[in-house]
Order: structure tokens, then C-alpha cells, then sequence
């Protein structure tokens, strides 16, 4: 059985880039965590049966396009008090407003570093005295941000949010690929 101390400080990084993950998980590691991996929705789930992590960095697109809001609502099922942050390339207020409501309590846009996600880690509640500014939103962004609720929607299915998007599936995964953040 885990300690109180040891659970404390235990992380759970999902993301399937694993020289990205390897990095993050020596970066807390240093910061005195006890960081767990896991590239999948399936590994996240094996790793939840023996651990329960107080926290959990979660990418939000996975390999094989795979969901990462699937595995922000399993660690919110596991324990409903974890501390979920969900990093991602491919930020879009709708998926952010998914995340949000499945669980996890912050969204960081790639690049984040250690410090962004400990940070967030340390953002309990909102903040009230943000800023409300006024932003044009543009043509690009619009679409941007229709596609990544049809993505949603459909689970990441590509075939079928280029259907329900009236595009072809070609065109649709070269906007995604341009969208990218490297």
C-alpha cells in the first residue's frame, strides 16, 4: 500500500511521444515526483488498477487518434479529486471546454514546460480578476475551432468529421497537419 507521502507526489504523464514523455517524467522526477508513463487509454487503465496518482499531464491527441479526453474521464472516474492538466498541439476552446467538463482542471497549449504544468498543478480554483479582453476572432480560427468540435463529437473520427464538415477526408487531414504545433 501506497504511503500518504508517496501518493502525494505521484504522476501519472499520458502521451504517446515517449522521448516527450521520458523528458517530462525526469523533469518532475528532479522535482521530487514519483512520475508514472503510460502512451494509451488502455495503459492508463492497467496503471489505475495498482496506482492512484494525485496528478496526471495528459496529452490530448494520442497515437493511432486516439482521445485524450477518454483517459481525463477515466482519471476523473478513478478519483474525482485528481489533478488533471491536459497539454496539447491542438488547442481549441472546444476541446478545452471538454476537457473542463470531464475533469481535468487546467489546459495548457504546446509549448508548456515543467513549470507551466506545476503551475497549473497549483491553480486550484479560477481566477476571477482575469482579464476580459475583446479578441477578433478570424475566419481561420472559426474553422479551426468548428473542426475540433466535430472531432469531438465524432470521437476523432476523421472519415467522419470531413463528412459532417462537407469536406473531403484529404483536405481535412491536411488542415490538421498544417494546424500542428511542433
Amino acid at each position: 500500500m501506497e504511503t500518504e507521502t508517496t501518493a502525494d507526489r505521484l504522476l501519472v504523464i499520458v502521451e504517446d511521444d515517449p522521448k516527450f514523455s521520458q523528458t517530462l517524467a525526469r523533469s518532475f522526477e528532479r522535482r521530487g515526483y514519483e512520475a508514472l508513463r503510460a502512451a494509451s487509454i488502455e495503459e492508463l487503465q492497467e496503471l489505475l488498477k495498482a496506482r492512484s496518482p494525485a496528478y496526471a499531464v495528459v496529452d490530448l491527441k494520442l497515437a493511432n487518434g486516439s482521445s485524450g479526453l477518454a483517459c481525463v474521464q477515466a482519471l476523473h472516474a478513478h478519483d474525482p479529486d485528481i489533478n488533471i492538466v491536459v497539454l496539447t498541439g491542438f488547442a481549441s476552446i472546444a476541446t478545452a471546454v471538454e476537457a473542463i467538463k470531464l475533469g481535468a482542471r487546467h489546459y495548457l497549449a504546446k509549448p508548456s514546460n515543467t513549470d507551466d504544468i506545476e503551475a497549473a498543478f497549483a491553480r486550484a480554483e479560477g481566477d476571477v480578476a482575469a482579464p476580459l479582453t475583446e479578441r477578433a476572432t478570424s475566419i481561420k480560427t472559426l474553422e479551426w475551432e468548428r473542426i475540433h468540435e466535430t472531432l469531438i463529437e465524432t470521437g476523432f473520427n476523421i472519415s467522419e468529421t470531413a463528412r459532417r464538415l462537407g469536406m473531403h477526408r484529404r483536405t481535412l487531414a491536411r488542415k490538421l497537419e498544417k494546424q500542428q504545433i511542433k
